[in-house]
């Protein structure tokens, strides 16, 4: 069986133990997260309208081999960490954002620290301007991919809604991976364009849940919107409380931790939690032979921020203010962790 190990947080210290798992016995756990990889370009100018000119040698960043080499062995390092604490084969699914082309998440998956768990790979290019897209990477020796097709975006060109079906160890399940609209030009007049977004996803689950009553989903990404706002709140009306969630419905385990003041970005010393993992009722309401939702975490170990001064405890990312920082991203991936008893 898998064990549970102690997890520390660079915003909350807390313990993962034994006495968490209640009256769970025999259980195994898996990890599936998301990860907003903050530009993870290759060196090479290959984007029609120029949307990727930053990312070469004579760009705005300098962008060369070596720092694109850095920056895949630092993502990978990230990544190899992400769910460890609980489960040891870390996370089986990871939906990721900001990656310019398969060529570099071909880079990614075969780096050291990831390369043993032969992580396949599901992408789509979308119309995106700055040419960047969603992507989802899967450990095939718990995740069979059935189906994946890309939802466009209705109002302007920005990133596919990435929809992949397949069976986790045999049981159905569904994965919408999102990088919603930005908030350029301000929160409330950009308000409209993550609520569109927020339709398309819905429109996706009414599809599944038209077919499969009882489907699996989960809805990952950077939404650029936190869990009590107006596109997640209400359009796909994702509940704070777990009891809230009607059949059908959607549960939001990251809205408590939000309340808590933990969040994956900060901004001008405010924490924003735009990277969640949203529920379907029947991942959290599944019996206990089956896999369903148990603890969901920010995965914002030390290793990932700024060690010192007034950014402290902040996500230490690639560039700032133009300087290279050899970081990791702007973002802390989210996780969830899933279990099922068996005898």
């Amino acid at each position: 069986m898998l064990s549970l190990f102690t997890v520390c947080s660079a915003q909350q210290q807390r313990k993962i133990t034994t006495a968490d798992l209640g009256t769970l016995r025999n259980a195994q756990v898996l990890t599936i997260a998301y990860y907003n990889l903050e530009n993870l370009f290759d060196t090479i100018p290959n984007q029609p309208e120029g949307g990727d000119l930053d990312f070469t040698p004579t760009g705005a960043f300098a962008w060369n081999t070596h720092k694109y080499n850095e920056k895949l062995r630092r993502l990978s390092y990230a990544i190899s960490r992400i769910g460890l604490d609980v489960s040891p084969v870390g996370a089986v699914v990871l939906g990721v954002s900001e990656v310019e082309n398969r060529a570099v998440l071909e880079d990614l998956v075969r780096q050291p620290a990831i390369a043993d768990r032969q992580y396949g790979i599901v992408h789509f290019d979308s119309p995106d301007r700055r040419g960047i897209d969603n992507a989802l990477l899967y450990n095939p020796r718990f995740f069979t991919v059935t189906n994946s097709v890309a939802h466009p975006f209705p109002r302007f060109r920005s990133r596919d809604q990435l929809l992949v079906s397949g069976y986790l160890m045999g049981e159905k399940m569904h994965f919408i991976v999102n990088h919603w609209p930005s908030r350029l030009g301000g929160e409330e007049r950009s308000r409209p364009n993550r609520v569109a977004a927020a339709e398309v996803t819905m429109a996706i689950i009414d599809s599944i849940q038209r077919i499969e009553p009882n489907a699996k989903i989960i809805v990952m990404g950077d939404f650029n919107d936190d869990p009590r706002d107006y596109s997640i709140a209400v359009t796909l009306n994702a509940k704070r409380n777990r009891e809230d969630v009607q059949p059908g419905g959607l549960y939001n385990p990251f809205w408590a931790i939000h309340d808590r003041g933990i969040g994956t970005l900060s901004f001008r010393g405010r924490w924003n939690l735009f990277d969640q993992l949203i529920l379907s009722y029947s991942l959290v309401n599944a019996p206990r032979n089956e896999w369903r939702f148990w603890r969901a975490e920010v995965f914002n170990r030390d290793f990932l921020t700024h060690q010192t001064g007034r950014d402290r405890g902040i996500p230490l990312r690639t560039h700032q203010g133009g300087v290279w920082l050899n970081g990791f991203s702007d973002h802390f991936p989210s996780l969830i962790y899933v279990v099922r008893e068996v005898e």
